[in-house]
């Protein structure tokens, strides 16, 4: 079942989403189910799974010399999706990115999860890679969003990278992009930003998914901007708990996001990190009632495949 479809059934009621990470190369794949088994309970409208490039590392030869590899260490989301709606009967959402894939690798992928019977996908740019300074695109990929949602269309109405095949089938793939309240770090400007955002939605995207916030102000304000702008899918606010006094350096380093001076008082007079889960699940909570009292139409939270702080979230919620 296709995402807008679960939220025009919802009709108004809140649904509960999460998104988690493939395991890493060689990790069993129970480790992944031991996380999504204690969320069911509260019914998931859809999970996401994220998608992850290449990555490079460095091994020394017995010459001594060094050989740069190519890796990537969390592979596997088609898979795993295909894993998760078997086992648990619940759509799931890959993640398709640019970066580090061919036009023909995302092709591939997107027949591939066609004949699996998975039918929506959230279109990314993806992130740069660890060792590099900016995003490159593939020579032969797509360099943003917009062109990853046209190569999908493109294949929703049967156009292939090679166009003399004799039968041509139309897919039907349901389109999720990425949203920010707090703006995307590489966008000029707001203005930019929600221009980008309009333009994918009318290229065919059917809902939008935030960056995390812990500021609901941020959120009310984005969506009164993008209404203004004429975007009128349905903008899902993604949520985490936090769980470590780290994460207050961390989270607005990698994320480029705003922490409100409540919380991080709160954080700071904990005195261990049992205490900031506290902390962070009732903030979350909080947070999750005042969306819901404003019409939001998802919560969706960033579990980084652990459930405890979400599930204690969801308790309070659904």
């Amino acid at each position: 079942m296709r995402v807008i479809d679960h939220i025009t059934a919802a009709k108004g009621k809140p649904l509960f989403s999460f998104e988690v990470l493939p395991p890493k190369k060689g990790e069993d794949i129970n480790n992944l189910f031991g996380c999504v088994e204690p969320l069911m309970e509260f019914n998931p409208a859809f999970i996401d799974v994220t998608y992850h490039r290449e990555e490079y590392i460095y091994k020394t030869r017995q010459d001594g010399t060094v050989e740069k590899k190519t890796t990537r260490k969390r592979p596997g989301t088609v898979g795993i999706c295909a894993a998760i709606m078997n086992k648990f009967h619940v759509d799931a959402v890959p993640h398709l990115i640019c970066g580090g894939f061919t036009k023909e690798d995302t092709e591939n992928a997107l027949i591939d999860l066609d004949f699996l019977g998975i039918d929506n996908i959230l279109a990314l740019r993806g992130d740069a890679i660890k060792s590099e300074g900016k995003f490159i695109p593939h020579p032969d990929g797509n360099a943003y969003a917009t062109d990853l949602i046209q190569q999908i269309q493109n294949l929703n109405n049967g156009i292939y990278l090679e166009d003399d095949l004799d039968y041509a089938s139309q897919t039907n793939f349901s389109l999720g992009v990425a949203a920010y309240p707090e703006k995307h770090f590489a966008a000029p400007s707001m203005e930019s930003d929600i221009y980008y955002l309009k333009k994918k939605m009318e290229m065919g995207a059917e809902y939008a998914v935030t960056q995390m916030f812990f500021d609901n102000s941020k959120y009310f304000e984005f969506v009164d901007r993008c209404r203004a702008e004429g975007i009128t899918i349905p903008i899902i606010p993604g949520l985490k708990p936090l769980a470590t006094k780290k994460q207050l350096e961390v989270l607005p380093k990698v994320f480029y996001i705003g922490m409100p001076e409540d919380l991080v008082k709160a954080v700071q007079s904990c005195k261990n990190n049992d205490e900031v889960k506290d902390v962070g699940v009732e903030w979350a909570v909080q947070q999750c009632k005042e969306l819901i009292d404003g019409g939001a139409p998802v919560m969706h939270f960033y579990t980084m495949s652990r459930s405890e702080l979400t599930r204690r979230i969801a308790a309070e919620i659904f």
